[in-house]
């Protein structure tokens, strides 16, 4: 990695940022974490609350893997909020994966709740990473409240479809103050390579490598994804062409 993710200033290791659902088993998730290279892994409250993954925090601090809490689930602002202020107390940590979600067909974010979430959040001392929709506008607005990163969908979670707008994942890149970190819907670790090429500064994902039919794998493959979807980036690609252009000398051989 020609240089670490830094987001309100913790610098982390590597631009791929785990989740955690839909793993078979622990061994799987262990090893798959492992694979991937993450220095950042993404839990929700609600399973935390549910009991029974005790283990699961135990796995992350034995991989010395940072808990970001999330408020998956949540409906509305308070619902937010009050998880993430559970969160703060449970695992001693002031940072939050912000999700508020408008239905459960589409699991899309609800950004009216979500910007106000937000500033309730931020005001609060939360550092704030928004789940939101691929909308420059809004993330502009997430950002302007005070939000330490902001992290647009790539396609509705769960989906693996894969970056469904381009244009706007690259106009929010172009504009942003702070990291952009692409969050939901990759299938595969072209997309995660892609979301890089288009200037983010980081991709989360879940459900690509833990239904993934060899989890450990996948992972390995998003590792290296992001990694040479991040250096493309930085090299700067040639410019697209109509016509050819030889990279070779064209005229007489001497």
């Amino acid at each position: 990695m020609s240089e670490p993710l830094v987001i309100a200033g913790k610098t982390l290791t590597s631009r791929l940022i785990m989740g955690t659902g839909g793993a078979a088993n622990q061994q799987v998730l262990r090893e798959a974490l492992v694979a991937s290279g993450t220095a950042m892994t993404t839990v929700a409250m609600r399973r935390v609350d549910a009991g029974g993954h005790t283990g699961l925090l135990a796995l992350l601090d034995d991989l010395g893997i940072t808990v970001l809490p999330n408020t998956a689930g949540c409906r509305t602002a308070a619902e937010a909020v009050l998880t993430a202020r559970l969160a703060r107390e449970a695992l001693d940590t002031n940072w939050i994966k912000l999700e508020v979600i408008a239905d459960d067909r589409t699991l899309l974010p609800d950004g009216v709740e979500l910007l106000d979430a937000a500033e309730q959040l931020v005001d609060d001392g939360f550092v704030v990473l928004p789940y939101t929709n691929d909308d420059p506008i809004l993330c502009r607005q997430l950002e302007e409240a005070g939000c330490a990163a902001v992290m647009p969908l790539a396609a509705p979670i769960g989906t693996g479809l894969g970056i469904r707008n381009e244009h706007n994942l690259e106009m929010i890149t172009a504009a942003a103050g702070v990291p952009v970190i692409c969050d939901a819907g990759i299938g595969t670790a072209s997309d995660a390579a892609r979301a890089m090429e288009l200037g983010c500064a980081a991709v989360l994902l879940a459900t690509a490598v833990t239904r993934a039919d060899d989890p450990v794998t996948m992972a390995r493959a998003m590792k290296l994804a992001v990694e040479s979807g991040h250096l493309a980036r930085t090299a700067g690609r040639i410019p697209k062409r109509f016509w050819s252009q030889a990279s070779s000398p064209t005229g007489s051989p001497v």
